[in-house]
């Protein structure tokens, strides 16, 4: 496993735990303008389009900022004006998509989903038939403000038939999941660096349908979020338009250097799955149950439900944890008191029994029933 530093352990959908190689490339600096530094991007985005198998009909477009930055770059940039989306929303990030529209300007129909419950393709299908002048399809594929899984395939499929448009925001699931677009039709695929590609917050990507940001041009509301300009820069130049984010790009480069030599997305994935398997595991024996049936539970990050004890405060309880090595991420949910475990990030099924170890003696000292 990846050697880390003293830090404590990131149990978080991103930021998250990075190798001490991937720090490492961080520590040189780099012109933003040269020939060595737009190499690296070029490798990068190579690498990435590589990972969802794009190379003979998409492109890839990297941006500066977080993960949403993208999204709403590419929202903005390949819905047009007149355009109408639909939104599947199952939670926190569907929520926020439907936000960024109405920033935008963009025509959204919201389709609620109860939060415990994954997105339907039957229902999306039902939707984009009854009313013909949707054109897209927004799609939050994990969302991690419960960790809950959306069948893609299923959903991509639903929406070719229909002869729409899919944007995928896939965030917490790029490079773990897999999504090839040989076989599953989509118009964008958005990441970040942060992620399950191991690398540090600050860059975000969008794998574009060549032919669709072709058509884009003129759509976008902001110079700064134009994927069509970026991408049109970028491959005049070979440099990014405008202050590239280079310490991350180099760390992302080392990221995705890891990745392959750990195995690609098949090793990722049973890396991940073996964490979250652990976890459950764990938490179980503690008396602590997660929020979502497991048949629909992605191994990104698990919601629990937090203990029901007059003794148990969440923040005391983040901070006892954090003390031990390890910090947490609170509950997203409105309705329901629960907290969430991270299984992303370097790290492997040993860390996921320390963690277990860390809440059990925390709940302990809390004076907070744990089963024995």
């Amino acid at each position: 496993m990846y050697a880390i530093d003293r830090d404590p352990l990131l149990l978080t959908p991103g930021p998250l735990t990075t190798s001490l190689r991937t720090k490492q490339a961080m520590l040189h600096d780099w012109g933003s303008w040269d020939s060595a530094f737009n190499q690296i991007t070029r490798t990068v985005c190579e690498q990435l389009l590589a990972i969802a198998h794009g190379e003979e009909s998409h492109v890839c477009v990297p941006l500066q900022g977080s993960g949403t930055f993208s999204v709403e770059a590419a929202l903005g940039t390949l819905v047009p004006r007149d355009g109408k989306v639909l939104v599947p929303n199952n939670g926190a990030y569907c929520a926020r998509i439907l936000k960024i529209l109405g920033y935008l300007g963009r025509t959204a129909v919201n389709m609620p989903i109860a939060e415990d419950q994954p997105a339907s393709a039957q229902a999306i299908e039902a939707a984009l038939i009854a009313d013909p002048s949707i054109t897209h399809v927004a799609q939050v594929h994990c969302e991690t403000g419960t960790g809950i899984l959306n069948p893609l395939p299923e959903i991509a499929a639903a929406v070719a038939r229909q002869g729409r448009r899919l944007i995928v925001d896939a965030m917490s699931t790029f490079g773990a999941t897999e999504i090839d677009a040989r076989h599953m039709p989509f118009d964008a695929v958005i990441a970040a660096s942060g992620k399950c590609l191991e690398g540090v917050p600050g860059m975000g990507f969008v794998i574009a349908r060549r032919s669709a940001l072709e058509q884009s041009a003129g759509n976008c509301h902001s110079l700064a979020m134009d994927l069509h300009d970026q991408w049109a820069y970028m491959q005049k130049t070979t440099q990014w338009r405008f202050t590239p984010p280079t310490h991350v790009v180099v760390a992302l480069h080392a990221g995705l250097e890891q990745y392959a030599e750990e195995g690609g997305l098949a090793a990722r994935v049973a890396r991940y799955a073996g964490n979250c398997r652990t976890l459950i595991e764990g938490m179980a024996g503690l008396g602590l149950r997660p929020f979502l049936a497991p048949a629909v539970q992605a191994p990104i990050i698990v919601t629990f439900h937090a203990p029901a004890d007059a003794n148990y405060r969440f923040t005391d309880f983040y901070e006892a944890v954090r003390a031990r090595g390890f910090i947490l991420y609170p509950g997203k949910l409105t309705e329901v008191d629960t907290f969430r475990i991270g299984c992303i990030g370097a790290l492997d099924e040993q860390d996921m029994h320390k963690v277990v170890a860390a809440v059990g003696a925390t709940l302990q000292a809390m004076g907070v029933a744990v089963n024995g």
